[in-house]
């Protein structure tokens, strides 16, 4: 199926049985943390990623009390990028938020009992705002990027791993998230559709980003100089 056509069922998804999915399964966020960072594996700690699109990276480059570098917000998605001879090289597509020295989020702050919180919560991206949640158009293809193991699935929505699944939520903060996850479902595919549209091969020295707008440096400026 093509991109366009999920496109055109994503934009028909009931927020209202997208709600009911839900509360079906469940959820509470518990403030553990787990979403915002690094993860220990076996090979070592992998850095927390996560999706953002370009607009949502300007929108967070003002959401401090000064104005954040693009570079502070995001990073190239690692996907693709390999240690070069003078430093880090390859194409990859899309950014994903910045991380810290431990590969937690950029924006992660954990109090003194353990809880975890975003210091830019008011403006944190769409996959931030519907985690654990996922849309799944049919048992083929996926509106949203993977993001770790589902665990549950009711509809059109699949959950992934997190304590606060189980949980009950009021019916108001359902709609509120059902409302984000097809905002987010549509807004994956429409980034996908551009990225494929104004994707050109490059032999650009160096790190280099497709995401929707065109190709960019690892700073945000576009290789073209607009």
């Amino acid at each position: 199926m093509s991109l366009e056509a999920d496109l055109e069922r994503a934009r028909e998804l009931s927020v209202g049985e997208l709600a009911d999915a839900i509360e079906a399964i469940g959820f509470e966020c518990t403030r553990c943390g787990a979403c915002c960072k690094a993860v220990e594996g076996d090979d070592g700690t992998e850095e927390h990623t996560a999706t953002v699109f370009p607009d949502e990276v300007r929108r967070l480059q003002d959401a401090g009390e000064e104005a954040y570098d693009w570079r502070d917000v995001a990073r190239p998605m690692p996907y693709g990028v390999a240690e070069g001879e003078n430093g880090p090289e390859g194409e990859t597509f899309e950014w994903a938020l910045q991380t810290d020295a431990c590969g937690d989020c950029t924006f992660y702050e954990e109090a003194d009992d353990g809880t975890g919180a975003c210091s830019v919560h008011g403006d944190r991206p769409l996959i931030c705002r519907t985690y654990p949640f996922s849309v799944v158009l049919d048992d083929e293809t996926a509106a949203a990027q993977p993001m770790g193991e589902a665990v549950d699935r009711e509809g059109s929505v699949r959950a992934h791993e997190c304590e606060g699944l189980g949980r009950e939520i009021a019916r108001e903060d359902a709609e509120e998230l059902a409302a984000a996850l097809k905002k987010r479902a549509v807004r994956e595919l429409e980034e996908a559709i551009a990225v494929r549209d104004n994707y050109g091969p490059t032999d650009a020295d160096g790190v280099v980003v497709h995401d929707s707008e065109g190709q960019k440096r690892p700073d945000g400026s576009r290789l073209d100089g607009r």
